[in-house]
């Protein structure tokens, strides 16, 4: 499943023991495991190898640019959402024809550099969108091609805020919209539609609600007789965070192939989660232990700036000691796991059962490589941790961690408040 396992009661990353990286890494940081990245994106590869499918990364999981590096010397494509993740690809090396770029608010300077870098695909989210492109399309002389994002109105069983194939939801176009918009093609001079696309949400743990959407378009394409070239299913796969038991990238693909083989149509996929979700942990440092009449909390150094899922959506992280005591299991208590930030919400863990955690103890948060570092921030003032990733028997940082100057680079005093 993954590179962090426990030799002689110390936790190691591939073939080198987490504790040596942090005496010369600041905590908090991000971990990253080459291997398991690899070992991941090849299941899903192989596991579809029979269509050949397009996968494309997703970047906003993790954006690391040596992450994407790694990943696009297997032959990924990468799905991008902004114009800032764009750049990341380009620094990254990507190559323009096996870019996607979804998200429901792209700004017109970024649909042009877009266009001029070639990308395959811009996925759909709205009428007005759909004009946009158009027009810059025209302005840039320039045949562009897009696949239209559905909305299948398909509810997975997930948080509700990482569910985005709902009725409801602000992705996406219904099919009456979709099949209007097929039927004006000849409104859109400059834009090629050669496909659709759909993403039915995150940590979906079984094939069913994929299985539902993806019948659910295809019959759609038949029964209006639109014709397409490309169908992107999305990504969305779940990972085991504690006691999950989500679906194998070869149970996936044997749910979801014959469909798929019977379509005709070339395929995308955009895993995100499942390539980096289990590569990477965040290494944080005890640095108290407080305890009041009703509960034990452990205090770190890393927080909610760091890692926010936790807060955000009440996520489950497993969180073990660095290094293990072997009569520790006789000291075991239950504790919160809570950061420096200024908030009740300040968590990574709660109600878990540690050894006794002295001051300068690490831990370790596992599940940490997919909307980790990327969703960090400066809040309080907090400089954001380095990223390592670790190949074999040797570790690189990838990501400086931050400094107090790098916290108001770009600000401003005005003259009058000087």
């Amino acid at each position: 499943m993954h590179e962090f396992t426990f030799k002689d009661n110390e936790l190691y990353c591939e073939r080198i023991k987490v504790g040596d990286i942090a005496k010369s890494v600041p905590t908090p940081f991000y971990l990253y495991s080459y291997k398991t990245l690899m070992d991941h994106y090849n299941k899903l590869k192989a596991a579809f190898r029979t269509i050949n499918p397009l996968i494309c990364f997703s970047v906003k999981s993790n954006s690391s640019i040596a992450v994407l590096r790694a990943l696009i010397k297997q032959g990924a494509g990468l799905d991008i959402v902004s114009g800032g993740e764009l750049y990341r690809a380009k620094l990254a090396g990507a190559r323009p024809g096996k870019i996607v770029y979804a998200g429901v608010g792209k700004r017109c300077e970024e649909i042009e550099e877009a266009i001029k870098f070639g990308i395959l695909f811009f996925n759909i989210e709205s009428e007005e969108e759909l004009d946009e492109i158009e027009r810059a399309a025209g302005r840039l002389k320039k045949q562009v091609n897009v696949a239209i994002r559905i909305n299948p109105d398909v509810i997975p069983k997930t948080h509700h805020y990482i569910a985005t194939g709902k009725g409801e939801s602000k992705f996406g176009l219904d099919f009456e919209t979709v099949h209007k918009i097929f039927n004006s093609r000849w409104r859109y001079p400059h834009l090629k539609m050669r496909g659709v696309h759909i993403h039915i949400g995150s940590q979906i743990l079984d094939a069913e609600p994929f299985t539902a959407a993806i019948k659910k378009v295809l019959d759609f394409l038949k029964e209006c007789k639109i014709d397409i070239e490309y169908f992107n299913i999305g990504g969305g796969l779940g990972i085991v965070y504690s006691i999950e038991n989500p679906q194998t990238a070869k149970s996936f693909a044997k749910s979801i192939l014959p469909i798929l083989k019977k379509s005709g149509l070339k395929i995308i996929l955009e895993p995100g989660r499942f390539v980096s979700g289990n590569s990477g942990i965040l290494v944080t440092r005890v640095l108290y232990t407080k305890r009041t009449p009703r509960k034990t909390f452990v205090i770190v150094d890393g927080g909610m700036s760091d890692l926010i899922r936790p807060s955000l959506y009440e996520a489950y992280h497993k969180i073990v000691p660095v290094k293990v005591d072997s009569n520790s299991s006789d000291t075991a208590e239950r504790v919160d796991i809570v950061g420096p930030i200024c908030e009740t919400g300040d968590f990574l863990g709660k109600d878990r059962y540690l050894p006794h955690m002295p001051k300068g103890s690490l831990l370790a948060v596992m599940g940490a490589g997919a909307y980790g570092f990327v969703m960090s921030s400066n809040y309080n003032s907090r400089p954001r941790g380095a990223e390592v990733m670790v190949v074999g028997r040797n570790f690189y940082t990838t990501r400086k961690a931050e400094e107090y100057k790098d916290l108001v680079r770009g600000e401003i005093v005005p003259r009058v408040l000087r």
